[in-house]
This record gives structure tokens, sequence and C-alpha cells, in this order.
């Protein structure tokens, strides 16, 4: 019996080392593959200020968050504000210096706004994301545009 359990752990470690190889050839390195579109999604940090609205706000408020997106469109993710009474947030499509529809509306705890269980973006919208085109932003009952936005930059 020890000797079927050595073949087969050194069938597994073979194996391991192989795929290890394969990502080498594929010039994909550790943190590559933690990070990027292999396991889990894209990961983008944001921070988000008045400055980025379209147009500028003059506003004290700011958020910071960060959002993941997987290769089938899945999204994770959330921003945390401060200075600034929220009332809603979502994720829209539009460039920089471009106000665009809603992708996806954000659910709010507090001063948090989380992506809904089961956000997935279109093929659309993943195009737009892979291009900048996506933002986040936090609206207030002083400015319903938004208050402060941040781009998801890939």
């Amino acid at each position: 019996m020890t000797l079927v359990k050595n073949a087969a752990i050194a069938a597994l470690a073979t194996l391991a080392l192989a795929a290890c190889q394969t990502m080498s050839d594929m010039g994909t390195s550790a943190s590559d593959t933690v990070s990027g579109w292999f396991s889990g999604g894209k990961s983008v940090s944001v921070n988000l200020t008045g400055a980025e609205e379209v147009p500028a706000v003059s506003t004290s408020a700011s958020g910071k968050g960060s959002f993941t997106v997987a290769e089938d469109g899945s999204v994770k993710g959330s921003v945390t504000t401060s200075g600034v009474a929220g009332t809603m947030a979502h994720i829209h499509r539009g460039a920089k210096g471009q106000n665009g529809p809603v992708a996806i509306g954000l659910v709010k705890n507090g001063d948090t706004y989380s992506v809904p269980e089961g956000a997935k973006l279109s093929e659309a919208d993943m195009k737009l994301f892979k291009a900048g085109n996506l933002y986040v932003n936090v609206h207030s009952a002083a400015n319903k545009g938004g208050e402060v936005r941040a781009q998801l930059q890939p």
C-alpha cells in the first residue's frame, strides 16, 4: 500500500511541475496567474474623487475599493466612501471624461457599495472593461449625477 501511495504522490508532483513548465512556456509568471485572468479574474483598484466626475465636482468626499472581473464576466468587489452621504452607486459604461448608462447597480450597506451576488458583465461590457471604458461612481442628494468617480483600468 505504501508503494501505491508513493507512486501516486510522485505522479501528482510530476503533473504539477509539468503545469508550471507549461505556464512558463507561455510566458506566464506565478504572479500573473494569481492576479491575472487565469484564476479568479482581473483585479482593479479604484480611488474615487470629485475631479473625475463629468462635470467635475468640488468635494472633499472620496472613495476607495477594488473589483475583480473574471473572464466569463462575473464581477465581485466594492467601494467604500468617506465625506459623503451617498444615495446609490453603479458601475457605468463610459470612457474617461464621458458619462454613460448603468452596467451594474451596487448594493449600499452604510458607506460601502458592493456588487450584488451573481452580477455579470455582458460580452459588450467585457470589451469596454478591457479597454478601460467602465467607471464606478457614487451619487448623493447634492450631486445626483455623481459625487465621486473612478475609471476601472485593467
